[in-house]
């Protein structure tokens, strides 16, 4: 088996669930209603959780630093999520349509990775899809009554669903290690995920009643597992990183 193919898959989910996890604790306090606000809270401390047990495997199975270290001390060329995660969180209709597009990606992911070969992700994923499949339901129950809402709201989730697209399907950018994963039975690669995601998110979209974009390859946002991000990840990094910066070493 394969360590740095194992490491390349565990960073870009630890590192997904991380900046999402941060994007999405930005709507505490100001969630368009007090339901909101508290479910985009809970679904933050989830990810973030998700991403510190990542981080953990990597410590503990494979050498690499501490979890902290690993979410703290790390620069952003090294940071390998998707672009999809690091944008502003901008009006509510755009989070929700992040939120739709990234978790239905996230469940199937951890729905494929019960059956990995590498068995603490094995057994983490038949923990974690149970947790994800609440911020599903949320995020398709939400995006159904706003997309069935007003004609503002349902032009609003449309032009958001557009925008969102090209960097959703970011999030199945390839690795060099991609074959050799699907050989050693780690995860059955990107391709079969993004085919899942498309059949599911396809048919909510369109029972929704809003049309699924056509994004032509040339126009998917790719870079982030590779370490090219968009100008918001940076910032957001300097922010997270704020109190630990002040003394690396400190116990808090």
């Amino acid at each position: 088996m394969n360590n740095e193919a194992i490491k390349d898959l565990l960073y870009k989910m630890a590192d997904d669930a991380l900046v999402i996890g941060h994007r999405n604790s930005e709507w505490t306090g100001i969630g368009p209603m007090l339901e909101e606000d508290l479910a985009f809270s809970s679904m933050a401390q989830d990810k973030v959780g998700h991403a510190q047990a990542l981080y953990q495997i990597l410590h503990d199975a494979l050498g690499e630093k501490t979890p902290d270290e690993l979410a703290f001390q790390r620069e952003e060329k090294d940071f390998k999520c998707c672009q999809l995660v690091e944008l502003p969180i901008g009006e509510y209709d755009f989070s929700l349509i992040r939120h739709f597009l990234f978790d239905h990606a996230e469940l199937i992911r951890y729905d494929m990775l019960t059956a990995s070969t590498f068995l603490p992700l094995a057994q983490l994923a038949r923990k974690v899809k149970g947790e994800i499949k609440y911020h599903v339901m949320h995020a398709d129950t939400f995006l159904k009554q706003l997309a069935h809402g007003t004609q503002e709201s349902t032009a609003r989730m449309q032009s958001s669903l557009d925008y969102a697209m090209p960097y959703a399907l970011g999030i199945f950018e390839k690795s060099e290690y991609e074959d050799v994963l699907i050989g050693d039975g780690v995860f059955a690669g990107e391709n079969k995920l993004q085919e899942k995601w498309l059949e599911k998110v396809g048919a909510i979209v369109t029972t929704a009643g809003l049309k699924m974009p056509d994004v032509p390859d040339s126009k998917i946002i790719y870079g982030g597992r590779k370490g090219y991000h968009s100008k918001f990840l940076e910032p957001l990094l300097d922010e997270m990183t704020e109190v630990t910066q002040i003394d690396p070493n400190a116990e808090w």
